[in-house]
């Protein structure tokens, strides 16, 4: 049945909500032909507004070829070039002999080679007869330059958990060999790279603290959707869904509660709506927020397992509104021990993507549910 609570997949269409502006300022970087870099946390709407972007690029009649490299499992060097090259040739030509002219002048001089057994078998277009050196990265980040000037039209290439290419034994060499490919000057159809991220500080320390990328990349914040649009599209979708009512008033605390998270606010009115006839009162929604937090609550406890005490009581002093953690009497209070060895908590939590800071050096929790979890069920706050 047909739900207007999405929460499995991206979405676009009638289904999106917000983030007018950032679809606006993406679509024009894309158009100038510019790299994008987006690190949000997971679940907060990354590939919804890639893809409501490519969609009202293509309503406005623009053309272009776009590939989505998932870069999750990745671990080798190897395996991030096969995977590369197999979804760029995959989105863009369509036969084993388009395959293996492609690799033949494009990718000449490398240890890249197309295996029609391999690709009969396995689907990769891509194969390697050798181990890859710097040769090889350089001429396979090229590749979909080299194919837009073929096809004649731009080439959308989207890095999905980009941070992951750190699993990498010498992954440096690819981002070295990427900042040299951005820096060409580009005389075809340009071939622009939307770079994603769901672990927000692993891809800081790429592209803010180890500065890769620099001035190469247009960094795109997501500003939190605004509570009216997603307030209206929580009680519409109900009207016009199942013909249900649900008051504004608890979708408001709804939002506040999740911090406007859409994937988390779309999980909640779909577990309500699974569980009403027709008016979804407090009751309802509380049943809901308890089936969720059953469902997450065994990744919860994981994640405070694996702390330290130092570290619970750094998250205990950010959750009572502490900002500045080397204070003596911060220090004290949260028996932190030291200056130095807040510091060392602050980069543990940091590398456990538990929390980041922001602009003003202020600490944010990242998962608004756990954050919820860990007060209330944890630490035992009302």
């Amino acid at each position: 049945m047909e739900t207007p609570f999405v929460y499995d997949k991206y979405v676009t269409g009638k289904y999106f909500v917000g983030r007018k502006k950032e679809c606006g300022i993406m679509g024009n970087l894309l158009d100038a032909g510019e790299h994008v870099v987006l690190y949000e946390p997971p679940k907060t709407g990354k590939m919804s507004l890639i893809q409501q972007t490519l969609m009202n690029m293509r309503s406005a009649g623009k053309p272009f070829v776009t590939a989505c490299v998932e870069m999750f499992n990745i671990r080798t060097i190897e395996d991030f070039l096969v995977k590369f090259g197999t979804t760029v040739m995959k989105a863009s030509l369509s036969t084993p002999d388009q395959f293996k002219d492609a690799i033949e002048r494009h990718l000449f001089g490398t240890h890249f080679i197309f295996d029609r057994d391999r690709f009969y078998q396995d689907g990769d277009i891509v194969s390697m007869n050798w181990a890859p050196d710097r040769n090889d990265i350089a001429q396979m980040m090229r590749l979909p330059r080299r194919i837009a000037a073929d096809l004649g039209v731009p080439f959308y290439v989207i890095l999905r958990e980009f941070q992951a290419i750190m699993f990498s034994d010498d992954y440096e060499d690819v981002l070295k060999e990427l900042e040299i490919a951005f820096a060409e000057k580009n005389e075809g159809p340009a071939a622009p790279f939307i770079m994603t991220g769901s672990q927000v500080n692993a891809m800081k320390f790429i592209f803010a603290e180890r500065k890769f990328f620099y001035r190469q990349v247009v960094h795109l914040p997501l500003a939190p959707i605004d509570d009216r649009e997603l307030i209206e599209h929580i009680v519409r979708g109900f009207l016009y869904g199942q013909g249900k009512s649900f008051e504004r008033n608890l979708a408001m605390g709804a939002c506040e509660l999740f911090k406007s998270n859409i994937w988390y606010l779309n999980h909640l009115a779909a577990v309500c709506d699974s569980m009403s006839k027709g008016f979804i009162n407090e009751g309802i929604m509380v049943d809901a927020l308890n089936s969720m937090l059953a469902l997450h609550q065994p990744r919860f406890m994981n994640m405070v397992n694996d702390l330290t005490d130092h570290q619970l009581s750094l998250m205990k002093a950010i959750l009572d509104g502490v900002v500045k953690f080397s204070a003596s009497d911060v220090i004290e209070k949260y028996h932190l021990n030291s200056s130095a060895n807040v510091r060392r908590v602050k980069d543990a939590l940091r590398k456990k993507e538990i929390i980041t800071f922001n602009e003003k050096d202020e600490p944010v929790i990242l998962d608004p549910l756990f954050e919820y979890w860990i007060t209330k069920y944890y630490f035992e706050r009302q």
